[in-house]
């Protein structure tokens, strides 16, 4: 990231997937990084070296969709060349083939037995495929905002979005 730039990410599903809360960790994690950030709830999360003039996502650099309805609201806020991350479980048409469709959902279950987790696993996801914050930097955030008690389980949801991200960039080489 250059010294101005700006990356912005939108993160859009449907009440109760813990967006909210994934989008205050994913800021929480550049400001660990040292980097400015500024979470707005229906918005997303804007990241960048240098100050930030506005606050909201305008023309999103990765957008993760977790349903179908915010999918087709908001992929035409991507940019031309961004990253579209969707949930397979809940995501049946995606408009663009440079979409990373992911069984978000599944994989939470799979690995914590709790399909809350994806927000986590999803948050993963992004890093790994973005890198737009350190993998040490989104592990501190999690931990510091994982609820009472379900700090390990999150961790495993977030170390399976990272390996995950790992095993498309390996596929796409």
């Amino acid at each position: 990231m250059s010294e101005k730039s700006r990356f912005e990410v939108r993160l859009a599903g449907s009440g109760g997937q813990g967006l909210m809360l994934a989008g205050i960790i994913l800021a929480e994690a550049a400001i660990y990084d040292g980097k400015n950030a500024a979470y707005t709830q229906s918005y997303g999360v804007v990241i960048a070296e240098g100050d930030i003039d506005y606050p909201k996502v305008t023309s999103a650099d990765l957008m993760l969709c977790m349903s179908q309805e915010s999918c087709d609201k908001y992929f035409y806020d991507l940019k031309h060349q961004g990253c579209l991350i969707t949930d397979t479980r809940q995501v049946s048409r995606t408009p663009t083939s440079r979409a990373y469709a992911v069984d978000i959902s599944g994989l939470a279950v799979e690995v914590t037995g709790r399909a809350i987790t994806a927000n986590v696993v999803a948050l993963g996801l992004i890093v790994g495929l973005t890198g737009i914050v350190s993998r040490r930097a989104i592990e501190a955030a999690v931990t510091a905002r994982a609820p009472q008690g379900t700090k390990e389980i999150n961790l495993k949801a977030l170390a399976a979005g990272l390996e995950e991200a790992e095993r498309l960039k390996a596929g796409n080489e």
